[in-house]
């Protein structure tokens, strides 16, 4: 039995006749870039999060770095983030000029909390990126009112959490922006690359379209240093009809997690995700964390199984060699540090089938047995 992290196969066959009415939809109506499916698709994205704009972009990373020059971050500002996270949170905000400032991570959802963030900020800090790892939205509870005197505002990278929330407020309205990705093997993928900015802000909301269009208010009137960040319209089309699939998917991830979490909380040596109860999580991941070095050899003795696994991530941000000039101390984030050795994702996406799951689960038992 081969059971891949991610079956697009499976999820695309099940949409194929939806996706290629789609596809000729978008080839025989010649607007290949921007225009009524983008709008559209925007439309219901926006319903979807509680946001009244939603701006389609060509990626998440897109979305980060529109959505920071948007908010006017640049040179000499501070953004405290998470060191625990994909390599383009923080790619972002060194390429519009700032300096990240990390904030270690709790040990139970393994996302920044609002606390830590509040302590950390400095007279230069302009914004607070809060990840919403593995589909779990970060505690953000607090941060509104003690950063409203301040300029300071609430970005969240929501690339993994679209479906997501906390306490009833869906990921992506938390904040003044939010971003999201819809990378192929997101709980919404398109068939490529693509991703979107959320916000309430009317302002930012032109101003993100300007930007993604080469900083553009009309044609060939370029009032801001933009870039080609638009989402073609083939992918709006192809993510519009995922979307009206998303619910059913994250029920389907959402009892497979559940059956994991049943069938392998009492496992010594092993700990499974832990959701607050004020959560509902999209469940991009299900990430288990190993104790005792032992976790690549759980890949290995799953992978001898058939069974795909990935680390979800084999190193803090401020690791990468890019980054050394930062300085970063790693003695200072003993949990994303920990959190490095010991974690592994197995999969959880919506094509899993009970057969596939329980084989999934029996062996991982079996290796701890």
């Amino acid at each position: 039995m081969k059971i891949p992290l991610v079956d697009l196969r499976a999820q695309h066959t099940a949409l194929a006749s939806e996706l290629k009415e789609a596809f000729e939809r978008v080839a025989l109506s010649g607007q290949c870039v921007l225009g009524a499916e983008v709008e559209r698709f925007e439309l219901e994205l926006g319903a979807l999060v509680r946001a009244r704009h939603a701006i389609g972009v060509s990626s998440g990373t897109d979305a980060l770095l529109c959505g920071l020059t948007a908010l006017g971050i640049g040179a000499g500002d501070e953004v405290i983030t998470s060191p625990f996270t994909f390599f383009a949170t923080v790619e972002a905000i060194v390429r519009v000029g700032a300096t990240p400032r990390f904030v270690d991570i709790r040990p139970d959802t393994l996302n920044i909390d609002a606390g830590a963030a509040l302590a950390a900020i400095t007279p230069r800090t302009r914004a607070i990126v809060p990840v919403h790892l593995f589909g779990i939205p970060a505690a953000l509870r607090g941060l509104d009112k003690s950063l409203k005197d301040k300029s300071i505002f609430v970005f969240e990278d929501a690339a993994q959490a679209l479906g997501a929330t906390l306490e009833g407020r869906p990921a992506g309205s938390m904040g003044e922006l939010a971003a999201f990705s819809f990378h192929p093997t997101k709980p919404l993928g398109a068939l490529g690359d693509a991703g979107a900015l959320t916000t309430n802000d009317d302002a930012l909301a032109e101003r993100c379209r300007q930007l993604r269009v080469h900083g553009a208010a009309r044609k060939h009137h370029h009032a801001l240093l933009g870039g080609n960040f638009r989402i073609d319209a083939l992918q709006a089309a192809l993510l519009r009809v995922k979307l009206s699939h998303l619910q059913q998917s994250l029920a389907q991830r959402s009892r497979n997690a559940q059956s994991y979490t049943e069938a392998l909380a009492s496992v010594a040596g092993l700990s499974v995700p832990r959701v607050p109860l004020e959560v509902t999580s999209s469940w991009a991941q299900y990430t288990l964390r190993i104790h005792e070095k032992r976790r690549d050899a759980l890949a290995v003795h799953l992978a001898e199984a058939g069974i795909e696994t990935a680390v979800h991530y084999p190193r803090p941000v401020y690791a990468q060699p890019v980054l050394a000039h930062l300085g970063v101390r790693p003695e200072g984030f003993p949990e994303a540090e920990r959190a490095a050795r010991e974690v592994l994702s197995i999969p959880v996406h919506a094509e899993l089938t009970a057969e596939q799951r329980e084989h999934v689960i029996g062996s991982v038992l079996a290796f701890f047995r």
